[in-house]
């Protein structure tokens, strides 16, 4: 948005009095369970500003959960949704098909890191694209138990809470789930102290005795596990997973929903670790804000599933597909990939400075534009998840929306848009680090 002035400005304490009033009218109309991290409302946005209805503006560090990696309101995906609304919004891909999802699904074919010819199907949100990505998988093998992986998180419905590790807030009260669905242990190198072979063996170990290769249709996994706490396997953990899915004919999903479409620096987090997935779940960045997702996988594998077995009435929407085009052309016109290891550079320096400064900060880690503090008492080594809710308090106080996470709610993750401007990159950055000074 040209328009909008890229500089934090904070004209009215949380919640301004618009905000308020929009709180209340929330509070009458929408179930507690639908929360929210900032106490107002969204105006306006792009760049790396979001404006509430207040004319506050503020630092954004979140990107809708790595949803406006190209910006709030690209121009290019203004643009194609403006277009597109005014040739026709839906006719049902199932009903009446339309070449603007031809195009996305060739579109992935070409980016995807899957060997051989892909194909594509098309959902709305990443927990949808899980769902699917396990019926083909199933469909494929003809076997039915999927293992996923402690931290890990797939989703809210049910089948995708059963993969999804933690319980508070998104499993608490709403079991029971769907059934052959096993957990086993990954690799995170700050707590396991193993190295990617060593994590490896001991995954590959808890496959075959707690379900056995010949029960198991697929391993799913993020390359990066986000809501667990942007954990970043030790190198060669994921490679040694995936040939031994291989060389058991076990598919090997790759749940690419937040780290896709450039947030790590490449185009997919599995290309960090020289991987070929057999399935790749995509939402999130796709699009640039509108709802899409999608299951790319090898031909013969999304060729499993009979005629009419998988869709839905908005999958692959035309608007959204629309959307998903231009945010690609986005990403390779505007140099996005190397935008986000500019924006690694910049925050890691940063806060690798903090960290030698303060014993709380165990680890600076991630890739690209999605990168996280984990904060600890240094005494014990335990997880500090109080002093982690005060610092993220303490940043959206200041104008700064800060994201938590971790299966101990100890890590702050930061997941700017790729637009964000370096000025205001670090005056968030000293933001975050002078409220963890502070705390």
């Amino acid at each position: 948005m040209a328009d909008l002035a890229q500089s934090r400005h904070l004209g009215s304490a949380f919640p301004g009095p618009r905000a308020q009033a929009l709180a209340d009218r929330r509070d009458a109309t929408v179930p507690r369970g639908v929360s929210a991290v900032m106490p107002t409302f969204a105006h306006r946005a792009g760049g790396g500003i979001v404006e509430d209805v207040d004319g506050n503006r503020l630092i954004d560090f979140a990107s809708g959960i790595a949803v406006t990696t190209v910006g709030a309101s690209a121009p290019r995906v203004v643009e194609a949704v403006r277009s597109q609304v005014e040739e026709f919004t839906h006719s049902c891909f199932m009903v009446t098909p339309y070449e603007q999802y031809l195009q996305v699904a060739e579109r992935l074919a070409d980016l995807v890191p899957v060997a051989g010819p892909a194909k594509t199907a098309l959902f709305n949100s990443g927990a949808e694209a899980v769902e699917n990505a396990v019926k083909v998988a199933r469909a494929h093998t003809g076997r039915q138990a999927v293992a996923a992986f402690d931290h890990a998180y797939h989703g809210r419905t049910t089948l995708t809470m059963g993969l999804t590790a933690k319980n508070m807030p998104y499993k608490h009260s709403f079991g029971p789930f769907a059934s052959e669905l096993y957990r086993v242990p990954g690799s995170y190198p700050l707590h396991d102290g193993l190295d990617g072979a060593q994590a490896a063996a001991r995954t590959i170990d808890q496959l075959e005795k707690q379900i056995g290769a010949q029960n198991l249709a697929a391993v799913v996994m993020e390359p990066i596990q986000g809501e667990g706490g942007f954990i970043v396997p030790a190198p060669g953990f994921l490679a040694e997973v995936v040939r031994w899915c291989r060389s058991n004919g076990v598919l090997f999903i790759a749940d690419e929903v937040q780290t896709g479409f450039a947030r790590t620096g490449r185009w997919f987090a599995s290309d960090h670790e020289g991987i070929e997935p057999d399935i790749v779940t995509t939402a999130k960045g796709i699009a640039g804000g509108l709802p899409l997702s999608a299951v790319t996988g090898r031909a013969e594998v999304m060729d499993a599933p009979h005629a009419g077995g998988l869709g839905g009435t908005y999958g692959g929407n035309p608007i959204a597909c629309a959307a998903a085009l231009a945010a690609v052309d986005t990403i390779e016109e505007d140099g996005l990939l190397e935008r986000a290891v500019q924006v690694e550079k910049i925050a890691t320096d940063h806060l690798l400075s903090a960290r030698e400064q303060d014993p709380r900060i165990a680890e600076v880690r991630g890739r690209g534009a999605m990168l996280a503090l984990e904060l600890v008492d240094p005494g014990t080594g335990e997880p500090d998840a109080a002093l982690t809710a005060r610092v993220a308090q303490q940043a959206r106080d200041a104008g700064v929306i800060t994201l938590t996470c971790g299966t101990w709610g100890n890590v702050i993750r930061l997941l700017p848009p790729l637009t964000i401007g370096d000025d205001l990159l670090v005056e968030g950055l000293e933001i975050l680090t002078g409220a963890l000074r502070r705390s």
